[in-house]
């Protein structure tokens, strides 16, 4: 009898070691049939500083279990970088209170050179947006808001972080350049918006 009873503890174990590696493995094979959340991170920038906050927003994406991240400047995103991100955050240089040319060009490729519109084909992507002047007050608002509302007008859904806006920094002054704050703001930025975008699209962490 006692014989017997081993042998049932044993079969007992043996099928509990087989249940949980096969649990195991499946949340394995899961994960692996689970794409991460694409996030593209695109900007324009002369000076340098526009693309310093490009390289703090890409960290804080980094920084979010499950997603990868593309940098780019605008002028060299194509037609599939769109198309196959989740989520987009666009940065520019204050140009005249307005986004510079380039990144305003880029946008009006999305219906000319793209094929965007009709179809909204960004619609429900995650968008955001950052930027840098020279001046505390130069337009860094309005240079984000025309961002976000171009992506407004593709129906996509937009989110700010690191600010009311988006993240932004001001490059002149006392301390030229780009403080730890305000690239802090640019990484929180980052990070919303892929938090966001799993949120949306129900990927599970990796």
């Amino acid at each position: 009898m006692a014989h017997v009873m081993n042998i049932g503890r044993i079969l007992s174990i043996a099928i509990l070691s087989f249940t949980i590696g096969c649990g195991v493995g499946v949340q394995a094979w899961a994960k692996q049939l689970t794409p991460p959340i694409q996030v593209l991170v695109t900007y324009h920038s002369l000076s340098g500083h526009t693309e310093q906050m490009a390289e703090a927003v890409v960290e804080g994406v980094k920084s979010v279990p499950g997603t990868t991240v593309m940098m780019k400047r605008v002028g060299d995103v194509t037609a599939d970088d769109l198309f196959s991100c989740d989520a987009l955050i666009v940065g520019s240089p204050v140009y005249w209170s307005n986004m510079s040319g380039e990144v305003k060009t880029f946008f009006d490729n999305w219906q000319f050179k793209f094929g965007v519109f009709p179809e909204f084909k960004m619609r429900n992507k995650v968008g955001a947006a950052f930027a840098t002047g020279g001046q505390i007050s130069g337009g860094k608002e309005t240079t984000l808001l025309t961002i976000l509302a171009a992506m407004l007008g593709n129906q996509m859904i937009v989110v700010s972080g690191g600010g009311a806006f988006g993240a932004s920094a001001t490059t002149e002054g006392d301390s030229p350049g780009i403080d730890k704050k305000e690239l802090a703001d640019a990484k929180a930025l980052g990070q919303r918006v892929a938090e966001v975008a799993k949120l949306i699209h129900r990927a599970p962490s990796q």
